[in-house]
């Protein structure tokens, strides 16, 4: 699965693409038929210690499934939003397979 990272208003770290993308990839395992992915990190310019905005949208044939998720660093919000996306895969995968019961 091809995993495209873009950060609004700031130059984004290699480790952290690698991080984004070890984690984005895992999901493969969830369900077969990933297109792609795609993750949008953005800074809120706020006083407010969880001011890291991290979106992840996942593009399945028929869908797309969509995660935002705000903490204090884009690797908390990254795996938040992987957890969130592997229920929501789960969940996408049963109610697929069910349509054809």
């Amino acid at each position: 699965m091809k995993v495209f990272t873009q950060s609004v208003n700031f130059k984004v770290d290699g480790d952290l693409v690698k991080f984004i993308e070890k984690k984005v990839g895992s999901l493969d395992k969830f369900h077969d038929k990933i297109v792609d992915a795609e993750v949008f990190l953005k800074v809120q310019k706020t006083s407010d210690k969880e001011n890291k905005v991290t979106e992840i949208k996942i593009n399945i044939p028929g869908n797309e499934l969509i995660v935002k998720k705000t903490n204090k660093t884009f690797e908390e919000g990254v795996s938040v939003g992987v957890e969130s996306l592997k229920r929501q895969l789960l969940k996408s995968k049963d109610k697929h397979r069910m349509s054809f019961v």
